[in-house]
C-alpha cells in the first residue's frame, strides 16, 4: 500500500509520516505491541490472542501467525526480549463488564463462574514467525494483567490472586524460563481481605503495571497513584514512597517511566471514560531525584488542535513508549498515545515546560472489532513502540489495525 492511499489519510498530522498498515489478519483490535526479529507481536483485547506480523518491509507488513487465547481468557499484554516472549493469561473482563465504569470503578476480583486460564505463557520466538510455547506459570486467581521484563532474571507483574481486592505487585523468577515461579509480592494494606485487611478506599486501588530500573519499581496504582518499590531483594519488595493526586484529579494512574539520568519519571493517568466523564487526565512529569519524596513538577501539554473531549470515546493518555533495551531510548523525547487524539511526541528537555513536537491521529477505523454495544466509532490509539531510527508501531484498541509511522524529527 502507498503513502498516498486515502484510506489511511490521517485526521491530523504534523512531524510524523505514514509508512504502512496491517489489518492484522482481520483482527483489527490491538493492545500492546513489541517488535523484534523483523516481526511485530500484537496482543488483542477483543479477538482473543496474539498476532504475529512480518514487518521486515514496514511498507508492506504481512500477518503470518495468530496465537489464540484459551476460552474466556484474554492475552492483552506481552513482553519480548531476545528469543523469548511472555504473554499474560487473565479472565476476559470485558465479556463480563460491558459497561466500562463497572470494570474501572471498583474492585473486580469476582467471577461469573466461567472457566478460564490464569497465568503467564512463555514462548520461544527464535523462529519469529512461529512462536512455540515452552513454559507456563499458573496464578491462583483471576490472572495477570501486565508484565515488565527487559531480559533479566526477574519479571515484574500485576497479578490478581484470590483473596485480594485487585491486582498486586509480584516478582517472577525466570532463571528457568520453562518453569517460571513467583518469588515475591507487595500490596497495600487493605487489599488482602482474606487476611482480614479492610480497604480504606472506595474507588479502584490496583497495580496496572511497573517499570523497573536500578532496583526500583515505578508502579502505576490506578486510583492509588504512583508507588516506588525497592526490589533489590526480589523476595521482599518494600515501599520507598507513595504519591496520590486522586482526588482532586481523576486517578487511573497507568505506569511510571523512569528517566533516572535526569531524576525524572513520566506518569500517565489513563483516560477510562467517554467524553472525559472521569475528568481531564494528564501525563505528569515527576521529579524522583530523591526517591523518598517524588514531586510533580509539570504535565505534558494536552492535545488541543481540535475538541477531542467531545469527539466521542476516550480522550487522554494511555501508554508511553518505555525505552526498552534495543528500542529507541531517550530522556528528552516522549512518545505517548492519547486514544482518540492519536499518538504524540513531546520534548521535555525543559522538564518544567514540555512542548509537543509532533502528532498523528489515524482515521476512523473502517472495520470494528469491539463487540460491546453502543461504543462510539472513533480511533482509540493504544500503544506505541519506537525503533532506534524513529519508526513507530501504533495499535488501535477498537479495530484500526497496526499503523506504522515515521517520526520526522531528530532521534540522534
Amino acid at each position: 500500500m502507498t503513502k498516498n492511499n486515502d484510506q489511511f489519510k490521517p485526521d491530523s498530522a504534523a512531524g510524523i509520516s505514514f509508512v504502512g498498515h496491517s489489518d492484522q489478519g482481520g483482527r483489527g483490535d490491538g493492545c500492546q505491541v513489541m517488535v523484534t526479529g523483523g516481526h511485530a507481536y500484537v496482543s488483542h483485547i477483543f479477538s482473543g490472542g496474539v498476532s504475529v506480523i512480518d514487518v521486515s518491509d514496514p511498507r508492506n507488513p504481512s500477518t503470518v501467525n495468530f496465537i489464540p487465547s484459551p476460552p474466556n481468557t484474554w492475552s492483552i499484554h506481552l513482553q519480548t526480549h531476545g528469543d523469548l516472549m511472555l504473554v499474560i493469561n487473565e479472565f476476559d473482563f470485558y465479556s463480563q463488564y460491558q459497561n466500562e465504569s463497572d470494570y474501572y470503578g471498583s474492585s473486580v476480583n469476582a467471577t461469573d463462574g466461567r472457566r478460564f486460564v490464569a497465568g503467564i505463557r512463555v514462548f520461544d520466538i527464535s523462529h519469529p514467525a512461529s512462536p512455540r510455547e515452552i513454559g507456563f506459570m499458573p496464578v491462583d486467581g483471576k490472572g495477570v494483567h501486565r508484565i515488565w521484563w527487559d531480559g533479566g532474571r526477574y519479571a515484574y507483574a500485576s497479578v490478581m490472586p484470590w483473596g485480594f481486592t485487585d491486582h498486586i505487585f509480584a516478582v517472577i523468577d525466570l532463571q528457568d524460563p520453562t518453569r517460571p515461579v513467583e518469588v515475591g509480592r507487595w500490596w497495600f494494606e487493605g487489599m488482602w481481605t482474606d487476611g482480614g485487611e479492610v480497604p480504606t478506599w472506595t474507588n479502584r486501588w490496583a497495580l496496572h503495571h511497573a517499570v523497573v530500573q536500578n532496583d526500583i519499581a515505578f508502579c502505576g496504582w490506578r486510583d492509588g497513584g504512583l508507588v516506588l518499590l525497592d526490589v533489590s531483594n526480589p523476595e521482599a519488595p518494600s515501599m520507598i514512597s507513595h504519591r496520590n493526586w486522586s482526588p482532586p484529579f481523576g486517578g487511573g494512574t497507568h505506569s511510571g517511566l523512569p528517566l533516572l539520568d535526569r531524576g525524572l519519571c513520566i506518569v500517565p493517568d489513563e483516560a477510562i471514560a467517554d467524553n472525559c466523564e472521569d475528568g481531564l487526565k494528564h501525563t505528569w512529569v515527576v521529579d524522583v531525584s530523591e526517591p523518598t519524596n517524588p514531586v510533580t513538577i509539570s504535565t505534558l501539554p494536552t492535545p488541543a488542535e481540535r475538541d477531542y473531549a467531545n469527539k466521542g470515546g476516550h480522550f487522554g493518555p494511555h501508554n508511553v513508549h518505555e525505552n526498552r533495551a534495543g528500542s529507541f531510548q531517550s530522556s528528552e523525547l516522549i512518545f505517548a498515545t492519547y486514544q482518540n487524539a492519536g499518538v504524540r511526541v513531546f520534548d521535555i528537555r525543559d522538564q518544567f515546560q514540555p512542548v509537543e513536537t509532533a502528532h498523528y491521529v489515524p482515521p476512523t477505523p473502517t472495520n470494528w472489532t469491539d463487540y460491546r454495544p453502543g461504543r462510539p466509532r472513533v480511533i482509540h490509539t493504544t500503544d506505541v513502540y519506537v525503533e532506534q531510527d524513529g519508526l513507530m508501531y501504533v495499535t488501535d484498541f477498537s479495530g484500526g489495525g497496526l499503523t506504522i509511522l515515521q517520526y520526522e524529527g531528530s532521534v540522534g
